[in-house]
């Protein structure tokens, strides 16, 4: 039987974030501004055809799978990005220090926009914020670094747009967010999990300290409809 991690947005659109989706029984996506991500139940040639019929014209999505995928003609694709999924293993649950954690809301969603085009995390919309528990650092008033979370395949809750200004690097801002985030997962009984390129060895060290392991090679596929 399947994982649900070896799907993890197809399985978080059927469960954690069934409410937010759009689609078929075996095709769905997030609503729009939420985010960008389609979930297939498999990768298939047939189910990538349904997904260009069912969704509006000039759509992009972003699909993952753990083995190459043949995209349909009638898709363009922009990009795809080799990545590692890690899953945390830690033994404990953190205590980080949270006076300089701000919550997140929509007052700051211009900000975060600013900061995810500037760093590219991964995509971040209007209502991306709706997912839950962003948190930032701030200096100087202006936003520094943050987190949040994304996919959610119950009992298994990914963390996402893990971002430092390239002003603030190196001042361990990352990592007490990403403890603020494990900490608040682990307290409601789920499970953290992540995904970074896997060229990215910055993170793949960082996320190893913290106690992630890598669970196993994933793709993202960026697709857009022809217009």
């Amino acid at each position: 039987m399947e994982h649900v991690l070896d799907n993890p947005i197809y399985y978080a659109l059927t469960s954690g974030h069934s409410y937010i989706s759009k689609g078929t029984d075996e095709v769905k996506y997030y609503v729009d501004d939420i985010t960008a991500f389609a979930g297939l139940k498999d990768n298939s040639q047939e189910n990538l055809n349904t997904l260009h019929q069912i969704s509006p014209a000039e759509s992009l999505f972003v699909f993952f799978s753990k083995t190459p995928v043949e995209i349909p003609k009638k898709w363009k694709l922009l990009t795809q990005i080799d990545m590692f999924q890690f899953i945390f293993r830690g033994k404990e649950i953190p205590t980080p220090d949270a006076s300089e954690i701000t919550e997140l809301d929509l007052k700051h969603v211009d900000e975060m926009i600013d900061l995810v085009e500037l760093t590219k995390p991964g995509p971040f919309l209007s209502r991306t914020i709706e997912l839950s528990n962003y948190t930032g650092i701030f200096v100087e008033g202006k936003l520094a670094a943050m987190a949040g979370h994304r996919f959610f395949p119950r009992p298994f809750r990914e963390v996402s747009a893990v971002c430092t200004h390239p002003d603030h690097l190196g001042k361990g801002y990352a990592f007490k967010i990403l403890q603020e985030q494990i900490k608040r997962i682990l307290l409601r009984l789920e499970i953290p999990f992540l995904h970074v390129k896997n060229d990215n060895e910055g993170a793949i060290k960082l996320y190893q300290k913290l106690g992630f392991e890598i669970r196993t090679d994933m793709i993202a596929y960026v697709i857009k409809k022809h217009a």
